[in-house]
């Protein structure tokens, strides 16, 4: 007998895009937990059946949401990596709100979701390594006050100190956010010269 192999939506369909939206909006708003195909399909106007037809699993939508933000900030990623002051611009990546609650919330997901954390895991080293790559080819590093740390390290400083600021920054915390961030604007202007 014969297996049927069930057909997935379009990647490129209008319709996937507002699943997309519609589960991106549903965990922003009410946490991952809220994500289901019953919800996603209500606020996105549509058939829960046709939100299975793009994607067979809740791993399926939960990946195929993962993957978008991660498009999204590869894009903004290469955009700091070619932008005329990349190390200046890298640092305003890691200090963008822009994507904190769901950043947060896929965080909190990979926790209980072991497929999703590995395509976390995945596209967190590839854009480590990139960075890693820009760093490397910085010579005013020499003279920095990270002149022994190893771009990889420097990379994880400064994405942690940015994340920091953006993660409590949006619960409301506070101490310290302007002192760490005036020492890396600091250390920024010494190495423009």
């Amino acid at each position: 007998m014969a297996t049927v192999t069930r057909r997935i939506g379009a990647e490129s369909s209008a319709t996937r895009a507002a699943m997309l939206g519609a589960a991106e909006a549903l965990m922003r708003d009410e946490g991952y937990a809220a994500v289901s195909t019953r919800k996603v399909a209500t606020r996105a106007g549509l058939k829960p059946s046709l939100v299975h037809y793009y994607f067979p699993t809740t791993d399926d939508l939960l990946i195929a949401m993962f993957r978008r933000g991660a498009d999204q900030s590869d894009a903004m990623l290469e955009a700091a990596l070619s932008a005329p002051d990349p190390l200046r611009a890298l640092w305003d990546f890691f200090a963008d709100t822009s994507r904190t609650a769901l950043t947060l919330e896929f965080m909190a997901l990979a926790n209980h979701r072991k497929t999703l954390r590995s395509f976390m895991v995945e596209h967190s080293e590839q854009m480590r390594e990139r960075q890693v790559e820009l760093l490397s080819r910085l010579p005013a590093l020499a003279d920095s006050p990270f002149a022994d740390c190893p771009p990889a390290g420097l990379s994880l400083l400064l994405a942690g100190i940015g994340r920091a600021l953006v993660m409590e920054g949006g619960m409301g915390v506070v101490g310290g956010h302007a002192e760490a961030r005036a020492f890396v604007e600091q250390w920024l202007e010494r190495l423009r010269g």
